[in-house]
């Protein structure tokens, strides 16, 4: 608009300019000729209103709100004079309005860490709503409204509290990991050709695996005996387990479950054919055939049982683990080597096990 106004402007000083050459009777002759043309204007409209653009409203408002109310009722217009001196008031009401309006409307932007905050809220406590989530910033000394918490919530696509407070299987296996349990079977088949089956347990928290046997037929009473020297060797690594992950294997019998049930241990069945459910314990089975089966000739179960006792401690001691931020189950992450003069000098020795299938690095004592 303001260019349009503007080049209206222009074009009508360049005409002001045209005028000044010219006599006061040139001057009086072009203006009856407007006025006859306005009158015939206005007879063949018919009593239809003359329709005006807002530049053209706003040009005649500026060249006339000058003149006193009398003479410009003497001047020839299409439109009244109220009407031009309304035009005039409006056009400075909007001046007014827009040098009056502020830069930026609404409340100031909340802080980019307080969203960020509201956010990590939401996403670690799915079962809080926006009145939750805004009482603990309270809490934490962040003076926020309610309805701002809301606001972003809703502008970031999160759910309200009761659609996202189901409890995926996810979910369960990290809040309660260090609660849990999970275990299956190994098989593996020897030169002769006799096939074996290993039973180990994982823990989710510290993925310590306990190889419990191996034997070609796994009966109820070799299972029952298992599950007795797991409920042992629990109590004695003051494990305190909640849950045991298992499938439905047939081989597991109904005195499996009591034993560790009488143990405070509930187990938990992974659905058929869903090995995602027990996913833990399934990768350590891909990683002992990768790293250990695959890579042995087996003769025997007693061959069998030595090479697993040997990765069972390989892997509890020494493998680091992507799972637990690269430490091991037993042994916490050493200390970052910072001497410089420790780094250029490094002397990393080599272990070998089991015929070097299996290498550990370490610094020389």
């Amino acid at each position: 608009m303001l260019l349009r106004l503007a080049y209206l402007t222009m074009t009508n000083a360049l005409a002001m300019l045209r005028l000044l050459p010219m006599s006061d009777w040139d001057k009086d002759a072009e203006i009856l000729a407007l006025r006859h043309q306005i009158t015939v204007l206005q007879r063949q409209l018919g009593g239809h209103r003359v329709q005006f653009t807002p530049y053209d409203r706003a040009f005649l408002a500026a060249l006339l709100h000058r003149l006193p109310s009398e003479p410009l009722r003497r001047v020839q217009l299409l439109v009244r004079p109220d009407t031009v001196l309304r035009w005039h008031r409006d056009l400075v009401a909007r001046r007014h309005a827009a040098a009056s309006r502020p830069k930026r409307s609404g409340r100031p932007r909340t802080v980019h860490s307080i969203r960020a905050l509201v956010l990590r809220l939401a996403r670690e406590n799915p079962s809080w709503g926006y009145r939750r989530i805004h009482g603990e910033l309270l809490v934490l000394g962040i003076q926020v409204a309610a309805s701002t918490v809301w606001e972003m919530l809703k502008d970031a696509g999160v759910n309200p509290a009761p659609e996202r407070a189901s409890s995926t299987w996810a979910d369960f296996l990290h809040s309660q990991a260090d609660a849990l349990l999970a275990c299956d079977f190994l098989e593996t088949v020897t030169l002769s050709g006799a096939r074996l089956y290993v039973f180990a347990v994982i823990e989710h928290a510290s993925r310590r695996i306990r190889i419990l046997g191996a034997t070609a037929h796994p009966t109820a009473t070799w299972m029952t005996q298992t599950a007795k020297n797991l409920v042992m060797d629990l109590e004695d690594a003051g494990c305190r387990a909640r849950f045991l992950i298992r499938d439905g294997d047939g081989k597991f019998p109904a005195l499996f479950d009591t034993i560790l049930a009488d143990a405070g241990i509930e187990v938990v069945l992974s659905g058929v054919r869903m090995p995602r459910m027990n996913s833990i314990m399934e990768r350590w089975v891909q990683t002992c055939r990768r790293e250990l089966l695959d890579r042995t000739l087996i003769w025997n179960q007693r061959h069998l049982l030595h090479a697993l006792r040997e990765f069972e401690d390989h892997y509890n001691s020494h493998r680091p683990h992507q799972g637990i931020a690269n430490a091991r189950p037993l042994h916490p992450l050493p200390v970052p080597i910072a001497g410089p003069r420790q780094i250029t000098r490094l002397d990393i020795r080599r272990r070998e096990r089991l015929g070097g299938i299996l290498h550990e690095y370490q610094h020389a004592a």
